[in-house]
């Protein structure tokens, strides 16, 4: 059953189209990664999902009801968490604290006290940054700030969780504990939708796969079926490509291997 539904969806930025009538559906109870080189289209996509960013065109349905109108605060309510590419830790809070303020916004809504601390330490020990609980936000290394705001969003119990490159910075245990995560999190009811460039990762846990590339969706399936794909191979070949009079300049920031991994570690 479909989660998430986006169709149709464009976004222009006055010349220059940033999604171009993307459609993809995202299974409720799945790890769904969104991948593709830099600048396709995927952080403007999460931005649409959320409210962050009006479309210029198309509809985004949440368990088939249209929410493309709604406000971001509304679309949070119904179930919608995300981190984001760029850390937005509260830099002067500890772990701990982070965690705390979203179960505290999050209960504060629903009509209940505040959250006992307790719960807080329990989700950090979740996603394996207990030892950092009491140690101010900004002074974490870069890994443990992404799963810092991994469980900050799981605070808000989200039926839908955007995580935006939530593997940047971790180590290869680190990365490995963190994809068993994901999996379970599906198997509780949790719907992922992930943008991540690790494709050792998103291969391991995802169980379907869309692709962007300038904007649009060149392909969906298994990873199987995305790793032999000829126009994901092209798109992941990592170039640049310079041409003039009017058209467009590409640049991927980092190289991209031109084989992708197999599904399982």
């Amino acid at each position: 059953m479909s989660l998430l539904r986006i169709d149709d969806v464009t976004v222009q930025f006055g010349g220059i189209t940033a999604v171009d009538h993307a459609s993809f559906e995202v299974e409720a109870g799945t790890v769904t990664g969104l991948i593709g080189p830099n600048g396709a289209g995927k952080t403007t996509c999460f931005n649409v999902i959320t409210g962050l960013q009006k479309p210029t065109g198309g509809r985004v349905h949440l368990q088939g009801k249209d929410i493309t109108r709604m406000s971001v605060h509304s679309r949070a309510h119904r179930g919608i968490g995300r981190t984001f590419q760029r850390l937005e830790a509260f830099g002067s809070l500890t772990v701990r604290g982070n965690v705390q303020v979203a179960f505290d916004i999050h209960d504060g809504v629903r009509g209940l006290l505040r959250a006992p601390a307790h719960r807080a330490d329990a989700l950090l020990e979740r996603v394996g940054i207990a030892e950092y609980a009491d140690e101010r936000a900004d002074a974490v290394p870069t890994g443990t700030a992404r799963l810092l705001e991994v469980a900050r969003a799981l605070a808000c119990e989200p039926r839908l969780l955007l995580l935006d490159e939530p593997s940047s910075g971790l180590d290869e245990a680190e990365t490995e504990a963190f994809g068993q995560l994901l999996i379970e999190l599906a198997a509780e009811g949790r719907t992922i939708l992930m943008v991540e460039h690790d494709m050792d990762l998103v291969m391991s846990v995802c169980g379907m796969l869309h692709v962007l590339d300038f904007g649009s969706v060149i392909a969906s399936g298994t990873p199987n079926a995305i790793r032999g794909d000829a126009k994901v191979q092209k798109a992941y070949l990592g170039y640049s490509e310079t041409e003039h009079a009017g058209e467009t300049t590409r640049e991927f920031d980092e190289p991209v291997t031109a084989e992708i991994p197999a599904a399982g570690r």
